[in-house]
């Protein structure tokens, strides 16, 4: 009986998988696209301030948060708390869709070709640590483009063409001006300056998320399980316990990437070591947690949206459990492993 059960429930696994014609995958690259997509706008004007606070923005050293808030609006702008976020969803699109892809893809292989790992926190770990690396080496220039068009700053006359505070910094007029006038600079490594860093950063964050997700869940009564509630409520742990214990290595990131945008060009060309000595030596060591208050604001929203708008498009377009879609994958490896079955008896 349990057996039938089983099969009964992976054949309808398999038709709901390939119900309407749309791969697995492509389901969830949509589900993780539009996920990533809605809870990176939502937090877009704390992402804004903690790019300043991370990059030492000069008019923002030491006005603080509620400063930076209204420095912003008074000089540019409801709309400035966004400048870069289309750069940024731009970026997290694409990057959001690969990452939940990847981790669910990765996970299934893992299973195929290690079927005695089992499906604890460590396969959470190294699926969600791989598709991570994965993602960002896919879409690293536009967070680079999205941090530079972040960290300018322009007055409300910018429409009168009168320019931003720093005339002798490098302006950029949107997503493909900074893409081209990077590559005429630097060409394609310009485009990748600060992916050191990045990779360090998000095999551990990612690879720790979803370790710390998984675990939690561990812990939570059964009847409770499929509650949103305690989905989000794991997943924000999850994002703050990870984003606290690889932070420094953002900050480094984008000091790395606007180093280039300040007006002392000395520190230009230096590597992901060379800028964590530089950052301790000359701003502090505290400089390497600045932004992590406001970054806490913003990771604890932003999980609780990505998880909630993720589990809701995979609800709406029908994609199977992780358990189910492992079972298809297993049966479909059979099946092309032993053609003659499908025709015997």
């Amino acid at each position: 009986m349990a057996e039938e059960r089983g099969r009964k429930m992976a054949t309808a696994a398999e038709e709901n998988w390939r119900g309407g014609g749309v791969p697995l995958i492509v389901k969830e690259l949509v589900a993780g696209g539009v996920a990533g997509g809605v809870s990176k706008t939502a937090v877009a004007p704390l992402e804004r301030v903690k790019i300043l606070f991370q990059t030492r923005r000069a008019e923002f050293h030491s006005v603080g948060l509620l400063g930076s808030f209204r420095k912003i609006l008074q000089t540019e702008g409801l709309l400035g708390f966004y400048r870069g976020n289309g750069a940024s969803v731009a970026r997290i699109v694409p990057y959001a869709a690969l990452h939940f892809m990847a981790y669910e893809q990765y996970r299934r292989w893992i299973i195929l070709g290690f079927p005695n790992i089992g499906k604890g926190p460590v396969l959470d770990l190294i699926s969600g640590s791989i598709a991570g690396g994965t993602a960002v080496i896919f879409t690293y220039p536009l967070d680079l483009v999205r941090t530079k068009l972040a960290y300018q700053v322009v007055g409300s006359s910018r429409l009168k063409n009168r320019g931003p505070y720093h005339s002798s910094e490098q302006v950029y007029h949107g997503i493909l001006d900074c893409i081209l006038k990077m590559y005429r600079k630097n060409g394609l490594r310009g485009l990748y300056r600060g992916v050191g860093p990045s990779l360090y950063g998000i095999f551990p964050y990612s690879g720790l998320k979803f370790y710390f997700y998984e675990e939690l869940k561990m812990h939570v009564p059964e009847e409770h399980k499929k509650d949103v509630v305690v989905k989000l409520a794991c997943g924000s742990v999850a994002g703050l316990l990870g984003q606290t214990i690889t932070y420094p290595l953002d900050v480094v990131r984008r000091q790395m990437q606007v180093q280039a945008l300040s007006t002392s060009n000395n520190e230009v060309g230096k590597g992901t070591f060379e800028t964590l000595v530089m950052i301790i030596r000359t701003q502090g060591w505290k400089q390497l947690f600045s932004g992590l208050s406001i970054n806490y604001l913003k990771v604890a929203p932003s999980v609780a949206i990505g998880f909630t708008v993720y589990d809701a498009m995979k609800s709406w377009l029908k994609v199977p459990s992780r358990d189910e879609a492992a079972v298809i994958t297993v049966r479909a490896e059979n099946k092309s492993n032993h053609p003659s079955s499908l025709h015997s008896g």
